[in-house]
């Protein structure tokens, strides 16, 4: 039997990002092969599904785990940290595919089930790309199921509680860059110039007002500006300012009217100061959206494991989880990791790491809802 903690820490140790994903779905689909279970490589690039026919099609329904790790130099010292340099496990995605690959194993020695099971291990969530390749790889059309569900785990949260809440959930996350061109010249004249740098620091002021003054009070949103860059030096004041930031927020309503307030504010400034800019926005993450139904389905399963919150709130992080229920219903729940140590360190943290003691709790959280259905 596959003991699952050696298996998440050798996966921790060798993490691998992006799309660029060779020896993390291998392992995975050698042991689902050895299982007997149906296994279909190269699905989005580096994705992998793997089929448990235990019913019909038409009451089929998927189980995602992500695969990919963070391009961060991880802080940790213990055994089994990253040996690949600015590669590290610092979300648990690690914990999610050992998770998801020990609840199909066990599965599959469970003659109870009667319900055909479609397991997808996901590339690229970090990035917001995975999803999407493996839709446009025909994921619901090769592999049909009638709902998808997906699992987090959450840092500071008690081991055995899990968390969700029908309707939005988890944050859209658009990005911005604002490319501000002025005139440079001498510090010291500032006068025969145009600073973008005042431009800059004026346009950063005012997108801060998006929120407090141009959306409802109701509707949580965030801009942050992330950076400013320009090509100026000690004495000189530059011709060029590049800002570029983050956008999160819950509807497509909020993400318009972000995008209208900056466009509008960008201009204004521009034609106040003189100078000249470009507006370009881009959506990295869908909102995500959990269906009703799906979300009765999940909490149900989660009671049998342990304690649920069923009304969570909120969570203002992205998942690209919800490029899948924009196909099809489902809906994601977050598990506790654990209250104290690496495992109640914030996601992203480069001293975070995945608690195994979870890993049980997710393997009977998937065993349930493979028999709660969809």
């Amino acid at each position: 039997m596959l003991h699952l903690t050696r298996f998440r820490q050798d996966l921790h140790t060798h993490p691998e990002i992006g799309f660029d994903l060779d020896r993390t779905p291998r392992l995975i689909a050698e042991q689902l092969e050895h299982a007997g279970l149906e296994v279909t490589r190269g699905i989005g690039r580096s994705g992998l599904v793997a089929t448990l026919r235990r019913g019909p099609v038409e009451t089929a329904i998927g189980f995602r785990a992500d695969m990919d790790a963070l391009p961060i130099e991880e802080a940790n010292t213990f055994a089994h940290r990253s040996l690949n340099p600015g590669m590290f496990h610092g979300c648990g995605h690690d914990g999610h595919s050992t998770m998801l690959l020990g609840a199909a194993l066990r599965l599959a020695d469970d003659p109870t089930l009667e319900r055909t099971i479609h397991f997808v291990f996901q590339p690229d969530e970090e990035n917001g790309n995975g999803a999407a390749a493996m839709v446009a790889d025909g994921l619901f059309d090769r592999f049909p199921m009638s709902a998808i569900f997906g699992l987090h785990n959450m840092p500071g949260m008690p081991l055995g509680h899990f968390a969700t809440q029908a309707g939005p959930f988890c944050a859209f996350e658009d990005n911005f860059e604002i490319q501000i061109q002025g005139r440079g010249g001498h510090a010291s004249m500032p006068d025969k110039g145009v600073d973008p740098l005042v431009t800059g620091s004026a346009i950063v002021l005012q997108l801060q007002s998006i929120v407090s003054r141009s959306l409802p009070a109701s509707e949580h949103a965030v801009v942050s500006v992330t950076e400013f860059l320009t090509d100026g030096a000690r004495n000189i004041l530059p011709s060029n300012v590049t800002l570029r930031g983050d956008c999160r927020g819950f509807s497509s309503e909020v993400s318009n009217t972000i995008k209208t307030r900056m466009r509008a504010i960008v201009d204004g400034t521009c034609a106040a100061q003189g100078a000249k800019a470009t507006l370009k926005c881009s959506t990295s993450f869908r909102p995500l959206e959990n269906n009703a139904g799906a979300t009765t389905t999940i909490v149900n399963a989660a009671h049998e494991v342990g304690s649920v919150d069923a009304e969570y709130g909120r969570v203002g992080f992205s998942e690209d989880f919800a490029e899948f229920l924009a196909h099809r219903p489902g809906a994601i729940i977050l598990m506790g990791n654990g209250v104290d140590g690496p495992a109640a360190m914030p996601l992203h943290n480069s001293s975070y790491d995945f608690n195994d003691d979870a890993l049980e709790h997710g393997v009977a959280f998937w065993v349930r809802l493979a028999h709660q259905g969809g």
